[in-house]
This record gives structure tokens, sequence and C-alpha cells, in this order.
């Protein structure tokens, strides 16, 4: 980073942050959250390189707050749908944090993956993958061809192995 661009992120950190921790805090209702979320809005400005660039630093800033925001919600939800099939069990598992950690990852991942098929990919692979649908009746459910399930199938399998080869 060069001597210009560390001056304008400091600039830029010195004049917005107390905003955004405040814009935050009132979104999440939790000034320890809010804090955090700011000081990784800042760490992805830094990643950027391209603090001179800004032109309207209070959008940008909220923009990429709003994504983290996102995240972090989505990462809840699928740590908490984790925490839930857990409880369901007869038997108590016992894993470490290092290993809990590594799942969590791992289910985030393949939910944004999934987010990102499209929603008919999506229904077609989870209804085949976790319904055990024939591609036939598949076809069926959602109106299209045989051919047209196996290319959603192939779209949606490559993004697994894409995901996979990480």
């Amino acid at each position: 980073m060069s001597a210009l661009d560390s001056s304008s992120l400091h600039q830029l950190y010195q004049a917005h942050n107390g905003w955004l921790k405040t814009w935050l805090r009132t979104r999440l209702g939790n000034a320890s959250d809010a804090a955090d979320l700011a000081q990784d809005t800042f760490v992805r400005v830094l990643a950027a390189r391209n603090v001179e660039a800004i032109r309207e630093p209070r959008t940008y800033l909220s923009s990429i707050a709003r994504a983290l925001m996102i995240d972090r919600f989505r990462r809840q939800a699928v740590e908490q749908a984790y925490l839930d099939v857990l409880a369901l069990r007869p038997e108590a598992v016992d894993i470490s944090p290092e290993t809990r950690l590594l799942i969590i990852e791992t289910l985030t991942a393949v939910d944004t993956m999934l987010d990102g098929l499209g929603e008919r990919t999506r229904s077609i692979f989870l209804a085949v993958q976790l319904e055990g649908l024939s591609y036939v009746t598949a076809a069926e459910r959602f109106g299209v061809s045989v051919t047209t399930v196996k290319k959603h199938m192939i779209r949606a399998i490559t993004n697994c192995l894409m995901l996979a080869q990480g």
C-alpha cells in the first residue's frame, strides 16, 4: 500500500468509522457486533485498494457493511439449523470446536452456492438430491423436459465440484 493510499484510508476511517458503527448498531441492536462489522468493512476497503476512487464514502461503506450483515445473518441461520439438527439426534455428539467451525463454514459455503444457482436450478437440484426424485419425476413436477432437468443438474453439480475444489 502506498503512503497516499494509507493516508486516504486513515482519513476515510477517521471521518466515517463513528458514523458506520452507529449505522450498524441501529440495524444490529448490538454495539459489539456493530464494531466488528465496521472493522470488517474497513478491512474490505483496505483489500480493495481503491480508497482514492471512492466518491460517496457513506454509500460505499454502507453497501459493504450491508453485504457483510447479510453474510453474518446467513451464517447464523445455517449455524442455528445445524444446531437444531444436532439437538434432534438421540445420542450426544461430541464435536471439537475446530470441526464444528469447519462444518459451519462448509454449510455456509454450500448455502451460498445454492443461493447463487437460481431458483429453478436450486429447486430441481434439491428435489433430486434431497427428496430422491428421478429426473423424470422432477421434470413432471417442474413442468420441464428431462433434458432441462439434466441441464440444471449439470449446472448445480458443476458448482458443487467447483466449491469442493475450493
